[in-house]
């Protein structure tokens, strides 16, 4: 399977703005990490970013996990780019 990376921007006061939504949230990416789709997943220090790896047949795949999280849904990650990536170690 194929390795994906997500770069993605969090919207204004993210911290304060994503309080209702974080549960659910996380506990999608927990079904992720279970089912082997995301290897990793976080923001930057600064909450600015959003950065993640994901192993999935295609692209389409991640996209549609991206676009189902809360976090899309309600505007807290506002854009984001996902491209197919080659580990080389």
């Amino acid at each position: 399977m194929a390795k994906y990376i997500l770069f993605g921007s969090y919207c204004d006061n993210a911290l304060e703005k994503r309080r209702p939504y974080r549960s659910a949230h996380l506990e999608g990416l927990g079904k992720q990490k279970e089912s082997g789709i995301l290897i990793t997943l976080g923001p930057t220090k600064d909450n600015s970013q959003v950065f993640g790896i994901y192993e999935a047949e295609n692209e389409e795949i991640v996209r549609n996990l991206v676009e189902s999280d809360p976090y899309w849904q309600n505007g807290i990650w506002t854009e984001y780019k996902i491209k197919e990536w080659i580990q080389a170690f």
